[in-house]
């Protein structure tokens, strides 16, 4: 689902609202999520998951055209992890084997 699929999808779930009010609120969620996120934050969505990031270090990676090395500087990078609501959700129709 992209973007505006959850904007269509919002829209027939709340049909007394506005296209543009349910953009405005997507892309408040979105903003401050992402904004949390440059704060060093954390944030948690309970029966979602969690969004936090993760250092990488740097390391010295590859030219895929030319195999030339080149230097890649340390950097935090998004993470997610599902919540277990989330996780049971997904995994309904599966047996497992014990």
């Amino acid at each position: 689902m992209i973007r505006s699929e959850l904007v269509q999808k919002l829209c027939g779930d709340f049909p007394d609202l506005t296209q543009r009010e349910i953009e405005l609120v997507v892309t408040a969620l979105f903003d401050s999520i992402t904004e949390q996120l440059a704060d060093g934050g954390r944030v948690e969505l309970r029966g979602f998951g969690a969004f936090s990031t993760r250092q990488r270090d740097a390391r010295v990676g590859r030219n895929p055209r030319t195999g030339e090395a080149v230097d890649v500087k340390a950097k935090r990078v998004p993470y997610f992890k599902p919540g277990k609501e989330m996780r049971e959700r997904l995994n309904l129709g599966e047996v497992t084997a014990e």
